[in-house]
């Protein structure tokens, strides 16, 4: 995995917004765990944020009460830092920190999604088959009732990249309004938690005051 080397040894935090403190969950993609996000996590605590896995193993997909689990664990995250919490989620786990937010907006202050599908197919995508497999779903067709296109009444970045490999890159993008946005950077869908160019555009979206949010702006 080159680019997650390149991130433990060349990924620095100097230079970026600096954090308030405020709680920020990391939601691992499809097959991933906690052990994978733990590099981004780590500089997310070197910014100054509070911050923890998703604590549920390996993501294996959404199985029959997970959702729910998940919305009690980041209403619990909310009551015990009394602040609200922001959610980063990798491809799957995008998808569920939108759900999440959708079902708790008043606990949720933004979520910044990393190569998660959000318009169109879902099967547009080479992760699919796989996850039917290890499911008793498809893909579109969740145990939860939603319309996974919606996008949540909060603030979201979904961060792209073209070089996906994974995720069709126009199945990630979700335009652009008032409290929404789709960037795009270099990489590969599975180098999306890896990706220095992801960790500053995270920074300074998390760096926001609560209650106000304006398009990202590099600042190179």
């Amino acid at each position: 995995m080159p680019e997650l080397c390149r991130f433990v040894i060349k990924s620095r935090t100097h230079g970026l917004p600096k954090g308030d403190g405020h709680p920020v969950l990391v939601f691992p993609g499809f097959l991933a765990g906690d052990t994978l996000t733990w590099p981004l996590r780590r500089r997310l605590t070197a910014l100054g944020y509070w911050n923890v896995g998703w604590r549920f193993g390996t993501n294996l997909g959404l199985k029959p009460g997970l959702l729910a689990q998940m919305v009690h664990y980041v209403k619990s995250v909310h009551a015990g830092q009394k602040r609200k919490v922001s959610l980063v989620g990798w491809s799957l786990g995008g998808l569920y920190a939108r759900e999440i937010a959708k079902r708790i907006p008043d606990r949720v202050r933004l979520i910044v999604t990393l190569g998660t599908p959000a318009a169109r197919d879902l099967h547009a995508n080479n992760a699919w088959r796989l996850y039917e497999r290890l499911n008793d779903h498809s893909v579109d067709a969740p145990p939860i009732e939603t319309n996974l296109m919606e996008l949540p009444p909060v603030p979201v970045t979904s961060i792209l990249t073209p070089f996906d490999g994974i995720v069709a890159p126009g199945s990630a993008d979700i335009g652009s309004g008032p409290t929404w946005e789709t960037l795009n950077v270099r990489g590969t869908h599975i180098g999306l938690a890896w990706n220095a160019d992801v960790l500053r555009i995270l920074a300074d979206r998390l760096a926001q005051p609560d209650g106000s949010w304006a398009p990202y702006r590099s600042r190179t």
